[in-house]
């Protein structure tokens, strides 16, 4: 092991024992992206001057934390996957019955909106049967979340991504460069925080969005989640996966792919 290496693997030893953040859990990839990343913002060249930075200043502990919650995340990411889903809750909605939506991590809420527009936004889903669920590892994030205010700016452009709704003015108020979800489509969600690696399964979900969150974690904790989400769905209820996502090979048998392209499965 290189010198460097070892001071990585010490600074991961040190974020785990004294910030209480299991970095066992991610890719050393996803890591060393986003602690260079901090350490390049305050200016800090080698891990070992950045461990002791973090002895020092707490801010810079909850800094670090945040960035390390997997919080990147989008209005209808990746919307051909988005319109293949509208079958999914048309057919769901058909039935005479609540249905229930669960977006697991959640981030900062734009994920589980973007499924109530959705429902809001097609006449063949019934909107008054959807109820959905955000949740996330992060408190702050879930925060924010909830008060549902998103600007657009030089990475980030909201009306573009609010973009496959006929009429975004609908569901969110536009003020200059800022967008506030409008309460018709907040009342539709809620949010709490929730570990999908170490927390228990929830109940009764007819559908389940874990995207973009695989891609980030070692392969030994990928089984883990997914009996997670299992046990969360009902029998026949749906899974969605990113779109560069794969299920783990051990867990293949529990779901039957919808629609492969799009990464839609159903729990059998």
């Amino acid at each position: 092991m290189s010198a460097k290496n070892r001071q990585f693997q010490r600074l991961l030893g040190f974020i785990e024992a004294e910030m209480d953040f299991e970095s066992g859990f991610y890719n050393d990839a996803y890591l060393d992206r986003r602690i260079t990343a901090r350490m390049r913002r305050t200016d800090t060249d080698s891990y070992r001057a950045y461990k002791q930075l973090l002895r020092r200043q707490d801010d810079e502990r909850d800094a670090l934390l945040d960035s390390l919650s997997i919080n990147v995340t989008g209005f209808f990411r990746n919307p051909e996957a988005w319109e293949a889903l509208r079958p999914v809750l048309r057919d769901l909605t058909a039935n005479n019955r609540t249905v229930r939506l669960w977006s697991a991590p959640s981030a900062d809420g734009r994920e589980p909106y973007s499924a109530a527009m959705l429902a809001l936004d097609d006449p063949d889903i019934d909107a008054r049967k959807v109820e959905v669920l955000g949740t996330d590892i992060n408190a702050d994030i879930l925060e924010a979340a909830r008060e549902a205010t998103y600007e657009t700016s030089h990475t980030t452009d909201i009306a573009e991504e609010l973009a496959p709704l006929d009429d975004y003015a609908q569901y969110v108020e536009e003020e200059g460069n800022t967008f506030q979800v409008k309460e018709a489509v907040k009342d539709m969600v809620t949010f709490e925080q929730h570990d999908l690696i170490r927390g228990q399964a929830k109940r009764d979900f007819d559908l389940v969005f874990c995207r973009n969150l695989l891609i980030y974690i070692d392969s030994e904790f990928k089984v883990p989640i997914f009996e997670t989400i299992r046990g969360s769905l009902k029998e026949g209820g749906y899974l969605m996966i990113g779109m560069t996502e794969t299920l783990p090979a051990e867990c293949r048998d529990a779901f039957e792919p919808v629609d492969k392209q799009h990464r839609i499965y159903r729990r059998v």
